[in-house]
């Protein structure tokens, strides 16, 4: 029951934000269709806490979990088609393993020496609007983000294991902003996503610096993400942080 209404209000979320994007009539749009794409690599460490069955963990000083790799890829689409917002899609990967020790108390059944996994998995779709489109740029949108996330952790003999779940469609604001320096090909900026309602909140953060040469683009900066969600008996309240360099094409 708890489960069925908490989606309840994300989709109300996502149709009242929806709508007043709608209202937020573009100022600005796309004088031809551009189409762009990049992959990064994110050095991200990870702080915080896992909780079921009214058990809790401390993700780092007790299960030692250290990245082992992130994956993150990006595709946009924009237009000219004026009320038509344009299309982002983004892919987050985050997996991270490492061994610890949960002590005599344990968590969840499992105690002493434990192997531990975490898999953070993300897809964002993004409809956005181009509010400002020349040396400064401004993006204004809903993202609706398909997210999970699953933590294993084993005791070292195999004898026993807990697993802490959290699957949802939840719907983010989009915000994103560029200062270009003219004739130089160098630019900053920052994007994020975000939201908060019933005790919840997920928040993902970055700013860059950029360089552009014909075609291709490198940026290099700093993304945080924060989730604090429950999903039954499981929460996980986590932050994750750390530098990123990408690398991309735009036509």
């Amino acid at each position: 029951k708890q489960t069925t209404d908490r989606r309840c209000v994300m989709r109300k979320l996502m149709l009242a934000v929806g709508g007043s994007l709608i209202l937020v009539a573009p100022l600005s749009q796309a004088d031809v269709v551009g189409l762009g794409a990049s992959v990064s690599y994110w050095d991200s460490d990870l702080s915080g806490k896992a909780a079921t069955n009214n058990d809790v963990v401390d993700v780092e000083n007790d299960l030692n979990l250290d990245s082992d790799s992130n994956a993150n890829a990006s595709l946009y689409l924009e237009h000219p088609v004026p009320l038509l917002p344009n299309v982002r899609l983004n892919y987050t990967l985050v997996e991270q393993s490492g061994r610890g020790d949960v002590g005599l108390a344990g968590f969840d059944g499992v105690s002493g020496e434990v192997q531990s996994d975490l898999d953070l998995e993300q897809l964002d779709l993004t409809l956005y609007y181009e509010v400002l489109d020349n040396w400064v740029n401004l993006d204004l949108g809903l993202t609706a983000r398909d997210f999970s996330g699953d933590l294993i952790v084993q005791q070292a003999n195999g004898l026993a294991s807990s697993e802490t779940s959290v699957d949802a469609v939840i719907p983010m604001g989009y915000l994103a902003a560029r200062f270009d320096l003219p004739l130089t090909g160098l630019s900053v900026g920052a994007e994020g996503n975000f939201i908060s309602f019933d005790g919840d909140s997920l928040h993902d953060f970055n700013a860059y610096g950029q360089y552009e040469i014909s075609l291709i683009q490198f940026r290099a900066g700093y993304r945080q993400m924060s989730i604090d969600y429950e999903d039954d008996s499981d929460r996980l309240d986590v932050e994750i942080g750390g530098p990123f360099v990408s690398a991309g094409v735009s036509f």
